[in-house]
């Protein structure tokens, strides 16, 4: 037992081991020759289009364009957005827009994760369906709304005048006046893209939300029930603790993805009516694309920069912290009971006052919905705690089912009501869509629509267009963040650590102030309009979360198989390639999927670089099919159909080696 014991102690000579290495190794790390290899692809993606157009911007946002000229003007164009009220108030819609949209989205998303959570059979086709919205483009989502809210052609008016809810929803304020205009009318632009935006969130967040659910030991529940626990309880003790890691990367992540969001409320509204809906970034591609002023446009998404860089860095921190809940237990150890129990409240009412102070026509009617799902939920819970302490066990099961059935019901109905208008408007004749009649169903099935789609538009062109960016994008994406990860999971050199961070920093980092530096770089080696343009600018934000990923899923293949290789004689590219890569195969596969949606539903880059129509992909194609205030809805539909298709086949197939290889890789990375 004594040799046994002590058989470890060969690993000890590691001085003589690393006095047999290179200076240049010891400098650099003993691996540094082949990480330079692995990883020098994915640093000259990240250094030439990330970093270095970052810094570019930094000094165009110091240079103004006179004529054909282009002159410094130093701080003038910061100073000048001090008095732009067009600037002042784009600031203040992207804070309105991000504000309610993540209120709702966590509340939607957690109570929609917890039903999921609860439900015994038929999961995972429900959250399936909950997850559509996610994947389809966002052209489609754009589109799709925009017909419904249409108060001549879309449905949302009829039916819910036919229902009584609309001269209710008058009756109480909500709307000023029926029937509702709702993308015109500046009073409801707004709470209309909000609406749009949670409908596109909710399954994300529902989906994270269900993933940290099960990873809540089941154990706690059990106790607490022993020890009398109502289920108000047990979610404020023990569920509520238990997501908070979760929900805090969630609501971060997302709240910098819609603080930057361009296209859903470009695509919808245009930023009108007026700028009641324009965000800071329409403000900046209006200076920059539309006006030729750069310099003003890259001060505008600048002056944001440490914004969206204090939410960065507190997301990375949280994303790479493994002792998460040892911090907040020293946390926690700084706060006296009062003061932990007081702080959520003190954030609330914080908050309710900056809405108030920045949406006082919002804040209430905003307040009045989320009240409505928030107290029927606790109503429900409530009389479910109250029939179980009383012991009648089946009338609580009863209630609580019933409860959850109507409540996903109304959920299913509501993320999938759009996608059917969807479908059902690509099958319908002009005819039928002007005339408003059988708005639900086609009277007859027709594929008119399809055949005018591809009748004299470059339809086919946009598709071809998209399909080849998005594979050579895709391709470029997967093979650099499959030679950067695998180095930075197993080789040693100096670095690494930094270069990981780099990675997870340029991941969150948000388009918003890439494409004005990255359009002068393309303008700069002629590749304006040029396919080429979008194959090179699209790794920008595929590339970092895939190597992220990759990072995390290398890391939990055992490096066992690798050590026995190269004892073997394989060398460490061999070993990469016949061992690692086929054991990778769900991680490389969900970056795949990963990286060819998100090229394939890309709009605020494409729309930026291209104009000419032979080099337009789809999202950028079908926008322009929209002539002023000529609007062909069957087009639209069949088109957003035919783009869809791709994209949720391409999920439905992949769904369990995109799951595998999210969890291996975001939770161990």
């Amino acid at each position: 037992m004594t040799d046994l014991r002590t058989r470890p102690a060969p690993v000890r000579p590691a001085p003589r081991a690393s006095s047999s290495l290179s200076p240049s190794q010891r400098m650099f790390g003993r691996d540094w020759r082949l990480a330079a290899v692995f990883v020098g692809p994915t640093l000259v993606l990240v250094a030439g289009l990330i970093l270095f157009p970052i810094v570019d911007s930094v000094v165009t946002s110091t240079t103004e364009r006179h004529g054909a000229e282009t002159v410094f003007v130093g701080l003038d164009n910061y100073t000048a957005l001090f008095g732009d009220s067009l600037f002042h108030k784009g600031v203040l819609n992207s804070f309105v827009f991000t504000a309610y949209a993540e209120i709702f989205k966590v509340t939607l998303g957690l109570i929609a994760a917890l039903m999921l959570h609860h439900m015994r059979r038929g999961r995972a086709i429900v959250a399936g369906l909950i997850l559509l919205p996610w994947v389809v483009p966002t052209v489609v989502t754009a589109f799709t709304w925009r017909s419904l809210f249409d108060p001549i052609f879309g449905s949302v008016n009829t039916l819910m005048t036919d229902s009584g809810i609309g001269p209710a929803l008058a009756a109480i304020g909500l709307v000023d006046r029926w029937p509702a205009e709702w993308l015109s009318d500046p009073a409801l632009a707004m709470p209309s893209v909000i609406l749009v935006n949670v409908w596109k969130g909710i399954p994300f967040f529902t989906v994270t939300f269900l993933a940290g659910l099960k990873a809540i030991d089941s154990h706690l529940y059990e106790a607490a029930m022993v020890d009398g626990a109502s289920p108000w309880q047990r979610f404020v003790h023990i569920t509520l603790p238990g997501l908070r890691h979760v929900m805090i990367v969630t609501v971060l992540l997302s709240s910098i993805w819609t603080f930057n969001n361009f296209d859903l409320i470009w695509l919808m509204t245009q930023g009108g009516p007026g700028d009641a809906t324009a965000p800071y970034v329409m403000v900046a591609y209006s200076k920059a694309i539309q006006q030729l002023q750069l310099g003003a446009g890259a001060a505008v998404t600048l002056v944001m920069l440490p914004i969206i860089a204090v939410l960065v860095v507190i997301l990375v921190r949280m994303m790479r912290r493994n002792d998460l809940p040892a911090a907040s237990d020293l946390g926690r150890r700084r706060l006296t009971p009062a003061q932990r129990a007081a702080m959520p409240w003190v954030v609330v009412i914080a908050s309710v006052l900056v809405l108030a102070w920045a949406s006082p026509h919002i804040v209430w009617k905003a307040a009045l919905v989320l009240g409505v799902f928030v107290v029927l939920a606790a109503a429900v819970g409530r009389l479910v705690s109250v029939l179980a302490a009383r012991g009648n066990r089946l009338a609580a099961r009863l209630v609580g089912g019933t409860g959850s059935g109507i409540a996903l019901v109304g959920l299913l109905g509501f993320v999938l009501a759009p996608l059917y208008w969807m479908t059902v408007t690509a099958f319908k004749s002009d005819n039928q869509i002007v005339a408003r009649t059988d708005d639900l169903w086609p009277t007859p099935w027709t594929t008119e629509q399809f055949t005018n789609l591809f009748t004299g538009r470059a339809f086919g062109t946009w598709y071809v267009n998209t399909i080849l960016v998005s594979v050579a994008s895709t391709v470029i994406a997967l093979i650099c963040a499959a030679l950067a990860g695998y180095a930075l999971a197993r080789l040693r050199f100096r670095g690494s650590e930094s270069f990981t961070v780099t990675i997870l920093l340029t991941y969150v980092m948000p388009g918003a102030l890439l494409f004005i530096p990255l359009y002068q770089l393309m303008s700069g080696i002629g590749l304006n309009d040029s396919l080429w343009s979008l194959v090179l600018a699209y790794p920008t934000f595929t590339l970092p979360f895939a190597t992220w990923l990759l990072v995390g899923y290398f890391k939990s293949i055992p490096a066992d198989l690798e050590e026995a290789a190269l004892v073997d004689g394989c060398t460490r590219f061999g070993v990469f390639l016949r061992i690692v890569l086929p054991l990778a195969k769900p991680g490389l596969l969900a970056v795949a999927l990963f990286t060819l949606t998100n090229a394939w539903n890309e709009f605020l880059f494409a729309f930026v670089f291209i104009t000419k129509d032979d080099y337009k992909t789809l999202p950028v194609g079908m926008q322009s099919m929209i002539f002023g205030d000529v609007v062909p809805q069957g087009q639209l539909a069949a088109a957003s159909l035919l783009i869809s298709i791709p994209v949720v086949t391409m999920y439905a197939f992949g769904q369990r080696f995109l799951t595998e290889g999210l969890t291996a890789g975001a939770v161990k990375g």
